[in-house]
This record gives structure tokens, C-alpha cells and sequence, in this order.
């Protein structure tokens, strides 16, 4: 047998990895924080691991919890956890005087912690290359992020289907720690090549659909909350986006402005709201009463398609002409005459359709990316063709 004791460790020196260890030498006294994104003063995403603490009461105290970019985000949250990084799941987590507080025995020499589950690039590489298998789908690099990395556009398309199809661009995770983003793509993505689902088939009759899965690969490996990797905010680059700071929003605009828009949906996760919704571009000059019943189809359809989604809570809309034309659904429905939405999800769970186990998982964010394509279908068929 081994006499090697073992030590309480924190690591973060891996994919979306952050925190920065404070003390470490006792288990009930673990202090931590969290790190800035690079160049900015947003901070809120984690994602560490625990070793050589197996059986031992642990205290984690993340001692500056209360001065994150949203701290409401952490009352009544409840930190994920796992073993395997595969599976994960809740535990009770409290915020006192700004310090989030994790109290923990793990059962294994190894757990990790993280503030929503990961996505990582890995995976987002493995989900690219199975995606093309199917001869629906292809793949353009529309060229590389400030630390060299490549930014992956997915377009699913039937060709021998009816020419002059609607484009519909669907983007996610221009904010690097709102890996739900990510996850509801490969929901959206599965279901639309599958050969079996009708409602795909339906989409691909009329529609070229344009995936952009992760907006932000830079900052999701440097464990971001918010920005790339020179500490821009993507989702306020849209107006006039300079390829030297946020050549992510160039390339993609570009890449638009080669199709045309016909459908728009940027994907995010809320720090703080306990509801999936969707936010529209009421502030636009022009938005008037047909942009405001398309709208509300699409709302109140995806409420009707999906049980998690409701649509009494939500951002306020702006005052017409208080627009603010940075970000990407605005400007695109401003350059387009499109609808285009933001779509919002929860770091916790949802109000109305608590788990209290697995609070808002993967599989809810896959289901309401399949019924987010669904409603997309119905919206195409009234307000398109």
C-alpha cells in the first residue's frame, strides 16, 4: 500500500478552466475566486476541479461571488458538479455577504465544478465532423479567432429540394460561459439531419439553414464569461465590427452578406432570470404591428411546442427608435427586414418546470433547440412563402 498522502488541490489549467486559488491547505477552509475575462472587467463563469479531498468535509468559499458581472446570478443558485464530465449534476450553494459558498464531501478522488456545464472545443470539433457524415451537411471555416483558431459555419441544406430557399441563420455563444448555447445547437443541429424527422424534412424543402455553433472559441477556452479573446463583448460589435478586435462578428457578417437573411436566432444563456424566453427588436424605427404579430407567433408557438418556454417574463421591449444597433439580432433585422430573436435560457432551472436534480440540463436545452427549429418551420410556411 501506498503511504503517499494525499493533498487538497484546486486545478483550472484546462479547456473553459477558471479560478484563481486563494488558500487551499485546509478542507474546511478552501478560498477561492473567480478571474477576469482578459482585458475586461466581466467575471462570473467557473470551472475548476477538486483532488485528494475524498471523504473530507470540504468548504469552498468563492470569496468574490457578490461582485460578478450579474450577481443576482447567484442567488438562489445551485453549483453543478460531476465525476466523469459526463454526467452532472446539482448541489445546494449559498451566497453570504458577496462570498458563494459550496459545502461538499466528494466521493472520489476527483470532481469537478463548473458554473453551467462545459462545452468544450473539443467536443464542439468531434460534433462538427460527425455532423458532415451526413451529405445534408457542410462545412466552411470562415477563417481564424486572435488566438488562431478556426470559426466553424455549418449549412444544412437538400439540394434537390425547391431552389430560392429562405436563408435562416442561427449563431450561439457570442458570450463564451453560456455553453447552454452550445448544447441547444447540437439539439437544433441533430434533429435537422435527421432523415427521419418530417419536420426537418419539411425546413430543408424550403430552407437553407446557416449554424455558426460557437460565436467565441477564444474566449470559451480561456474561460470567459462574456468576451473574445482582446476583451470585446461580441454581442455589441455588430454595428460596425473591426476584424483586429472581433474578427469573429466581421467573418460571420460577411458571410450573411453573401446569402441574405431571411430568419435570424442568436442563442444565450440568463445569469439571473429562472426563464427561457425571447427577446425582439421592438426598439427599430420601422417595427410596427406585422413585425409585432410575427413576433408573437413565434413566441407564443414555441410555448405551445415546448413546456420550459413560456412568455409572461423576459427583457422589457425598448421604446421605438431606442434601439440599440450593436447587437446582432438589431442589426441584422435592421439591414434584413427579418425577424431576428434573441433567445434566452437559464444557468438555474425554470420557474414553472423545476428539476431538482439536474435544474436546466442538456437534454432541456437539445429539446427546445428541436422545438425552436419546429416553430421556425411554422413560421416560414405563414410568413414566407
Amino acid at each position: 500500500m501506498s503511504n503517499i498522502e494525499s493533498q487538497i488541490q484546486i486545478s483550472q489549467n484546462f479547456d473553459s478552466g477558471n479560478i484563481k486559488v486563494l488558500h487551499c491547505d485546509q478542507a474546511h477552509d478552501i478560498r477561492l475566486a473567480i478571474k477576469h475575462d482578459h482585458n475586461s472587467e466581466f467575471y462570473q463563469w467557473f470551472h475548476f476541479r477538486l483532488t485528494g479531498a475524498r471523504g473530507q468535509a470540504c468548504i469552498l468559499n468563492i470569496i468574490n461571488g457578490g461582485g460578478a458581472a450579474y450577481p443576482p446570478g447567484f442567488e438562489n443558485y445551485r453549483v453543478l458538479y460531476s465525476y466523469d464530465r459526463k454526467h452532472w449534476k446539482r448541489h445546494n450553494t449559498n451566497l453570504t455577504n458577496g462570498v458563494l459558498s459550496i459545502s461538499f464531501t466528494p466521493e472520489f478522488d476527483s470532481v469537478y465544478f463548473a458554473y453551467f456545464i462545459p462545452y468544450s472545443l473539443e467536443r464542439h470539433q468531434n460534433f462538427v465532423s460527425e455532423s458532415l457524415k451526413s451529405p445534408l451537411c457542410s462545412l466552411k471555416m470562415l477563417g481564424n479567432t486572435l488566438d488562431g483558431r478556426d470559426l466553424d459555419l455549418l449549412t444544412i441544406n437538400d439540394s434537390l429540394a425547391t431552389a430560392n430557399k429562405k436563408q435562416c441563420w442561427i449563431i450561439a455563444r457570442q458570450h463564451p460561459g453560456e455553453s447552454m448555447a452550445e448544447w441547444w445547437m447540437e439539439g437544433a443541429i441533430q434533429s435537422l439531419l435527421d432523415v427521419d424527422n418530417a419536420v426537418a424534412k419539411s425546413i430543408l424543402s424550403t430552407c437553407t439553414v446557416h449554424f455558426v455553433p460557437n460565436m467565441n472559441p477564444d474566449g470559451s477556452f480561456r474561460g470567459h464569461l462574456r468576451t473574445n479573446a482582446a476583451g470585446r463583448n461580441l454581442n455589441r460589435e455588430w454595428a460596425d465590427a473591426d476584424i483586429n478586435y472581433c474578427p469573429e462578428v466581421f467573418l460571420v457578417k460577411n458571410a450573411m452578406a453573401a446569402t441574405g437573411v431571411d430568419f435570424f436566432l442568436d442563442v444565450h444563456g440568463d445569469e439571473s432570470l429562472p426563464y427561457c424566453f425571447i427577446a425582439g427588436t421592438e426598439g427599430l424605427s420601422n417595427w410596427g404591428e406585422p413585425q409585432q404579430q410575427q413576433l408573437d407567433f413565434y413566441r407564443n408557438e414555441l410555448a405551445a411546442t415546448n413546456s420550459d418556454f413560456q412568455t409572461k417574463i423576459g427583457y422589457p421591449a425598448k421604446a421605438q427608435g431606442q434601439a440599440n444597433l450593436t447587437m446582432s439580432t438589431v442589426q441584422t433585422a435592421h439591414l434584413y427586414q427579418c425577424l431576428a430573436m434573441t433567445l434566452e435560457m437559464p444557468f438555474k432551472d425554470t420557474i414553472d418546470t423545476p428539476d431538482e436534480t439536474f435544474g436546466w440540463s442538456v437534454s432541456r436545452c437539445k429539446r427546445l433547440g428541436e422545438s425552436c427549429l419546429e416553430v421556425m418551420n411554422s413560421y416560414v410556411k405563414k410568413y414566407l412563402l
